[in-house]
């Protein structure tokens, strides 16, 4: 597969970015290599972090809280609208915000993520699958429907109950319920509805989402 993306991305406009792991093999096997990639997601939106993620976490923790901060002053490549981490692949609504900005995160996301669960797991070469897989938001329908799209998706694929969605911690749906997020921008999704209750309904009334998830995946994923 080709490792240059033919549609160059547009800045300012949204993105669904989805990868998965080589023969569908699990990317995410653990809990801490959930909040690897997690730290990642955080670290690697920001333009020119200093150091590389390995070195960071070897900081004390009075300088990483210091470099954190100090990068929450400086420009990023994307903004973060919802995510989900799955055992075996990702989901993120991204806004492009500088040139080949999602292309930039996602290989620093992917690549450090690759270096760190190599070495756990002692093997060796790529660890998701080609060049990411993106597709352009062109309607705020297509925005909203992505959003909850991204959030049902641990229930969709069977990896919790629907009880369980509220407290999924490698997704944003928790965040969109509390606004307590530094990592997500919720404003564009959130922002369209009066309150937090009335988005996590907007949710919860395609739980039973046979047809609508089924229109939604044609659309979206296999566009």
């Amino acid at each position: 597969m080709s490792s240059v993306r033919r549609t160059p991305l547009v800045n300012e406009d949204f993105y669904h970015v989805f990868n998965r792991g080589i023969a569908r093999a699990p990317t995410f096997m653990s809990i801490a290599n959930y909040k690897q990639a997690m730290l990642a997601l955080s670290y690697y939106r920001f333009l020119n972090p200093p150091m590389s993620l390995s070195r960071f976490k070897k900081l004390a923790v009075e300088e990483r809280r210091k470099l954190l901060d100090d990068l929450q002053e400086t420009k990023k490549f994307i903004e973060i609208v919802s995510f989900v981490l799955m055992p075996n692949h990702f989901h993120f609504l991204i806004k492009q915000i500088r040139d080949n900005g999602i292309s930039k995160f996602i290989s620093q996301f992917t690549n450090s993520y690759t270096r760190y669960f190599n070495t756990v797991f002692d093997r060796v070469g790529p660890l998701f699958q080609g060049v990411f897989k993106s597709v352009h938001i062109e309607t705020n329908e297509q925005l909203l429907h992505v959003s909850r799209y991204i959030h049902l998706n641990p229930v969709a694929s069977n990896v919790i109950r629907v009880k369980d969605l509220f407290f999924y911690p490698w997704s944003s749906f928790p965040d969109y319920l509390d606004s307590k997020s530094s990592l997500v921008w919720m404003e564009p999704v959130l922002g369209q509805f009066k309150t937090h209750q009335a988005y996590k309904k907007f949710v919860l009334d395609q739980v039973d989402y046979a047809k609508e998830l089924e229109k939604i995946k044609h659309l979206i994923i296999e566009g």
